[in-house]
C-alpha cells in the first residue's frame, strides 16, 4: 500500500522551505509517495486526499505563522477538508530566545490538526535557530521515525 504524504511549508527566510525540500527527498527515499509544493492552495491540498500531512513552518512576528501560510490555514478552518483520522506531524522552526513564542507557528498547526481531527503521529519537532547550523540535518532522525511509522 502506497502512503500519500503532502508536505506544506511556511517560511520567512527560507529555512523551513529547505527543511521541507529535504524532508520530501528523505521520505520519498523511504518509499512514501510525497507531494511538496511550497505555495500549495487549499483546493490543491484537499484534492490530493493525503493519508498524512506534514507541516514545516517557522514562526514570525509575535508567534504567528509566516504571512503566505496564513490564508491556507484560515481556509482550512473555514472550509474544513474531510481529514478526520488523517495522520499528521509538524516541524516547527524558531528561536528559543523568543520564550513563549518559540515555535508558536507549529503550535498553531497543531491546534488546526485538533480542529480537523488529524491524528498526530509523533511529537512536534522543534528546531532552535540559536542551537542549529543545519536544521535539515537536525531533522533527519525525526523524519526517519516519521517514515518508519508507516512501515510498521
Amino acid at each position: 500500500m502506497t502512503i500519500d504524504v503532502v508536505i506544506v511549508s511556511g517560511t520567512v527566510f527560507g529555512a523551513a522551505e529547505d527543511v521541507a525540500h529535504h524532508a520530501a527527498q528523505l521520505l520519498t527515499e523511504a518509499g512514501l509517495n510525497v507531494t511538496y509544493k511550497p505555495r500549495i492552495t487549499h483546493a490543491e491540498l484537499v484534492a490530493l486526499e493525503p493519508d498524512a500531512v506534514l507541516f514545516v513552518t517557522s514562526t514570525t512576528g509575535m508567534g504567528e505563522l509566516p504571512e503566505h501560510l496564513q490564508p491556507l490555514v484560515e481556509s482550512l478552518r473555514e472550509q474544513p477538508p474531510q481529514w478526520q483520522g488523517v495522520l499528521g506531524a509538524v516541524i516547527g522552526l524558531g528561536d528559543a530566545c523568543y520564550g513563549e513564542d518559540f515555535c508558536a507557528g507549529g503550535e498553531i498547526i497543531r491546534e488546526l490538526y485538533e480542529e480537523l481531527g488529524v491524528v498526530e503521529l509523533q511529537e512536534m519537532l522543534r528546531l532552535d535557530a540559536s542551537e542549529t547550523v543545519s536544521p535539515e540535518t537536525d531533522a533527519e532522525p525525526w523524519l526517519a521515525e516519521f517514515a518508519a511509522s508507516f512501515v510498521a
